[in-house]
């Protein structure tokens, strides 16, 4: 964009431009206004029709497009309508029904709101590697299996661990009789830590919360069949 003399603008030639197309606008504060028919001609073969109203870029707002931006295209938005405020809040809508702000804790989740799921939320299960000692990352397996491939293993310290989150974890017998020892951050309730169940198949399940350094049993299913 040119500067032609006395606060008249022209824009470059070229496409989606008509050549010679100048907008006559104040430009005061950051705001562009009185731009009624600027862009024209080309714009038409992209099946688009012309911006009409007032572009406003003070207060990061764009306003006056109620038939501004048109497509033929059915799988872009149709029309925009209203206004848009852009800033820290987050917008919902398209089409014909207009663009709003959505709502936390209704339409997004945020840590500052209480919101009110009405699908089920739940962490997918993860599987832990076996090995002579096992690791498990707490940031990417909040639930974890452990299955048994051999015997006298050793539940190593987790990794990423969150003071007031909760964990949970399988530990499944392939053939039976698999003994594993627990690294000294799993504490227990009566201070011991739980022999597992011994047949094959069997399925031991606990419950734990950590402080961000330790894992407290806050629960076990022995046995489960």
């Amino acid at each position: 964009m040119s500067r032609n003399g006395s606060g008249t603008y022209s824009l470059p030639a070229g496409n989606p431009v008509v050549t010679g197309t100048t907008i006559s606008s104040t430009w005061a504060n950051n705001t562009l206004t009185d731009i009624a028919t600027a862009l024209t001609g080309s714009l038409a073969s992209d099946g688009q029709t012309p911006a009409t109203g007032n572009l406003q870029l003070g207060s990061n707002r764009i306003t006056g497009l109620a038939d501004g931006i048109a497509s033929t295209d059915a799988a872009t938005v149709s029309q925009i309508t209203g206004f848009i405020t852009v800033g820290t809040a987050i917008l919902k809508g398209s089409g014909t029904g207009g663009i709003s702000n959505a709502t936390a804790g209704t339409d997004y989740t945020v840590s500052s709101a209480v919101t009110n799921f009405t699908k089920q939320q739940y962490f997918g299960n993860a599987t832990l590697t076996d090995a002579a000692t096992i690791a498990w990352n707490a940031r990417d397996a909040q639930v974890a299996t452990f299955t048994f491939v051999s015997s006298n293993r050793t539940m190593d310290a987790p990794t990423n661990l969150v003071n007031g989150a909760y964990y949970g974890l399988a530990i499944i017998q392939n053939a039976g009789s698999n003994t594993l020892t627990w690294n000294a951050v799993f504490k227990w309730t009566g201070g011991t830590a739980p022999t597992l169940s011994t047949a094959a198949g069997a399925k031991d399940y606990f419950v734990f919360r950590s402080d961000g350094t330790n894992m407290y049993e806050q629960g076990r299913s022995l046995g489960v069949s």
